[in-house]
């Protein structure tokens, strides 16, 4: 009995610490999305400049994110 209990125990740790790896790092793959998209809007268009390419990227990223949930 207490070897299933300790089993359970890690399993279950092992769950929540995915749990929190996703959220902490959900942030740094959201930059690095919007960022290889800011190189790409300045490689297309030579006139656009760092905020509006990152202001774009963002809501175009976002509403991808939204659409596929």
């Amino acid at each position: 009995m207490t070897n299933n209990f300790k089993m359970l125990a890690i399993i279950i740790a092992g769950i929540i610490i995915l749990f929190i790896f996703n959220f902490k790092n959900s942030d740094f793959n959201f930059n690095k999305t919007v960022s290889a998209c800011m190189v790409a809007q300045k490689k297309i268009s030579k006139s656009i400049n760092a905020e509006e390419a990152r202001k774009f990227c963002e809501e175009k990223i976002k509403k991808m994110v939204n659409n596929s949930k």
